[in-house]
């Protein structure tokens, strides 16, 4: 992908623009190669591009120039400005994934997650739903908007590499933060594995406590706790799990909770 985005950069390079098709093209090219190689001197001349189009007489009230307006304030991410433009657009851009993307992650941005939602599931292009940026904000909307099994799916279906990684991270911290306490006890349970950080375990021990409360309050079912104390006995040399299992096989055994139930 970066190579491809290089050789569109490397034909543009010479072009002097002289037409707004034609800086818009150099914009798109300076920001595409700008944020994958993380060059700030390109993202500023990106911006620059795109606000010459969506400022100038001749542009600012059609479409291109109000979708290059809101180019430069996703590049500024300025995701409330970046809102007003694509609503003004959307009614001429319902099917286009690209708009549809970019939709949803400034409205993601602005914690419009149920809208988000709708419009990053109207992306259709495969080529998109498979990219991690794509996938870790969907991941996010499900997450607040209650369907933290659904992101749980969206990592499971990843291949096993830093992406799912990082997603498994932005699970275990937005699950934890919303009080999806079983989902987020999974994610540390599966990073601790991978990577036996005191951050993964500190972090699994309070979801787990999370999940506790949440199954004594009546509010998680009793089937969680069983996993909690099964996830919990994976640190089996760890004293503060051992003495959590214990207090959790308590309460279980007082509340008739099966034991034999448990799993292995």
């Amino acid at each position: 992908q970066k190579s491809a985005t290089q050789f569109r950069y490397d034909l543009m390079e010479e072009l002097e623009p002289t037409t707004p098709q034609e800086y818009i093209l150099k914009g798109v090219v300076n920001a595409s190669l700008g944020q994958m190689t993380e060059n700030g001197d390109m993202i500023k001349l990106a911006q620059q591009f795109f606000q010459l189009v969506g400022a100038s007489a001749s542009e600012c009230d059609t479409i291109p120039g109000r979708q290059c307006m809101a180019s430069l304030f996703f590049l500024l991410k300025q995701f409330d400005d970046v809102l007003i433009y694509l609503k003004s657009v959307k009614p001429y851009s319902y099917n286009d994934p690209i708009f549809n993307y970019n939709f949803g992650v400034a409205q993601a941005s602005c914690g419009e997650y149920k809208e988000a939602e709708e419009s990053l599931l109207l992306v259709t292009n495969e080529k998109y739903r498979s990219e991690y940026t794509y996938l870790s904000w969907l991941a996010r909307c499900f997450i607040m908007n209650g369907k933290p099994r659904d992101a749980w799916e969206l990592y499971l279906k990843m291949e096993s590499n830093s992406e799912s990684f990082n997603m498994l991270i932005l699970i275990a911290n937005d699950c934890y933060k919303v009080g999806e306490f079983y989902f987020s006890a999974k994610a540390f349970d599966v990073l601790e594995r991978l990577d036996p950080s005191p951050e993964y375990w500190e972090g699994k021990r309070g979801a787990c406590a999370g999940i506790f409360q949440q199954v004594v309050a009546g509010k998680a079912p009793k089937q969680q706790l069983l996993d909690a104390m099964s996830m919990l006995r994976n640190n089996a040399n760890s004293p503060q799990a051992e003495f959590i299992v214990s207090v959790m096989r308590k309460w279980a055994s007082e509340n008739g909770l099966e034991m034999d139930t448990e799993p292995n």
